[in-house]
């Protein structure tokens, strides 16, 4: 039997440090690949702790690829192959959906109906209920922190704030993102490596022009239309990188022929999936492969898994300066405070300050010094803590109106631990198109997994009928009426 000392666990939960023993020793190579964990129930009789904490640590090494499941059999530890040169066949066995044929071709945005959905106007807005955007209720920001630290930054730091920051930003409040990073991700990083900008598509313009247009870049298929869009406008190439149940398929065409590549592995939107550990080391060893290959990761929703503990970045497990870590605080703030950072590896932070120095920061000095305050003074993390229950409380209530409606023996519902959206599965005749227009009548927007599909040889069946839920943007009193609407769409 498996067995651990809880002597020693420096303050860690019981379920964190159980998780902890476990990965180690299957990095390590004491617990070797298929070897069978015990049962939850043995294990914890063994130990004398309770079956939810082992739930609990086999749960979030399961989330990350560590160790996998057999119905009925048990759980066994995956094999970490750091080799991504396999081939073989590739499928989503866990999730709503199955194997998809490689597109092996360049995005096309013209391909996708998903293009029209972000770049609408007015049907946003007269929309009774926004399942596809993300926007913060008002009664979720907290306005009179802000208001109060804003006034003590422009009483006690007026002059600071009027002084010209240098390009990556103020270091105030570069300095309290880097402990803010090392504290909630695992993240050890000099405060210089860290580049503030107006918002994603800012930073993405600085990245192209540091590394290239001349470079093909990557993007995860499916994938946001905005991100494809903004590439795509910057000059450069973009390559299809298609994905399974455990991210960027190795033997992808994409993959072989981009020398950039942007990923989200702690929680891929639309599909919701967490790239294996053993295909994140598989991704770094790609980049180590060739001196000019890179990773963006894109932290997309990190701070909000409903369940466990956050995934770790693949910026933490970097050792060899190939990941550039991209965040902000659209989520955990407003998507109104257009303040995000992105971290660069050591090299390029030097190939940065040569080559775009002259840049003036695009975020005014008042936001930076407000911010600083607000994640200084421990008010981002009692803030995102509070949100997540308010966000684990609107989906519990949601998704418990879907189980018991009239359709919950037509739908499965997947992926509703990793961030603020879910995947809805309908068992309906009616395609995609059909489902939305009946939304749309209705006052609903949504959009589906298929909307945001590149190329034309992939399998539409195994995309067709999958919602994405994001109900980030309601409130506890739309819950019922957006289950009613998400019921009858597929009456």
């Amino acid at each position: 039997m498996l067995t651990y000392s809880f002597d020693n666990r420096n303050k860690k939960s019981l379920y964190e440090y159980l998780y902890t023993c476990i990965k180690d020793d299957i990095i390590s190579g004491k617990l070797t690949p298929d070897t069978k964990l015990p049962s939850k129930r043995d294990f914890a009789k063994n130990h004398g702790i309770s079956v939810v904490t082992v739930e609990n640590a086999y749960g979030q090494l399961l989330a990350e690829g560590y160790i996998y499941s057999l119905p009925k059999k048990g759980f066994y530890v995956s094999e970490i192959n750091n080799n991504y040169n396999t081939t073989g066949n590739h499928s989503f066995k866990n999730t709503a959906f199955n194997n998809i044929s490689s597109s092996n071709q360049p995005y096309n945005v013209n391909n996708n109906a998903g293009a029209s959905l972000e770049n609408t106007g007015a049907p946003l807005e007269n929309a009774a209920v926004n399942l596809v955007y993300s926007h913060t209720p008002k009664d979720n920001f907290p306005f009179s922190v802000w208001a109060k630290l804003m006034r003590q930054v422009l009483t006690y730091e007026g002059d600071d704030a009027l002084n010209v920051p240098p390009t990556g930003g103020v270091m105030k409040l570069r300095r309290a993102i880097a402990h803010h990073l090392y504290e909630f991700r695992g993240i050890t990083v000099n405060p210089e490596q860290i580049i503030i900008g107006a918002g994603t598509e800012y930073l993405y313009g600085l990245i192209v022009q540091l590394l290239g247009r001349d470079l093909a870049y990557g993007l995860e298929n499916p994938s946001s239309r905005k991100i494809v869009n903004i590439y795509r406008s910057l000059g450069v190439k973009v390559n299809a990188l298609d994905m399974d149940d455990e991210g960027v398929i190795p033997d992808s065409i994409g993959l072989a022929n981009s020398q950039i590549i942007q990923i989200s592995p702690s929680h891929h939107f639309p599909t919701g999936i967490v790239t294996s550990i053993s295909r994140r080391y598989g991704l770094l060893q790609w980049a180590n492969n060739s001196h000019g290959r890179y990773i963006i990761e894109d932290d997309y929703d990190s701070e909000f898994r409903l369940q466990g503990k956050p995934i770790p970045s693949l910026f933490s497990i970097d050792a060899t300066d190939k990941v550039i870590y991209f965040n902000t605080f659209t989520k955990s703030l407003a998507s109104t405070i257009r303040i995000s950072y992105m971290v660069l590896p050591v090299p390029l932070l030097e190939r940065f300050k040569q080559q775009l120095g002259f840049y003036a920061c695009t975020v005014s000095n008042f936001e930076q010094y407000t911010l600083a305050h607000f994640i200084e003074d421990g008010f981002l993390d009692k803030h995102i803590n509070r949100m997540r229950n308010h966000y684990r409380d609107i989906r519990d209530n949601l998704i418990g109106l879907l189980m018991k409606s009239s359709i919950k023996d037509r739908i499965n519902i997947y992926e509703e631990n990793s961030g603020l959206h879910f995947l809805l599965k309908y068992d309906t005749e009616l395609t995609d198109e059909q489902l939305k227009q009946k939304a749309s009548k209705k006052g609903l927007l949504i959009s589906f997994l298929s909307d945001y599909i590149t190329g034309n040889s992939y399998s539409p069946d195994n995309y067709s009928h999958i919602a994405i839920v994001n109900y980030s943007g309601i409130s506890m009193d739309d819950v019922a009426i957006t289950a009613k609407l998400l019921e009858e769409i597929c009456l």
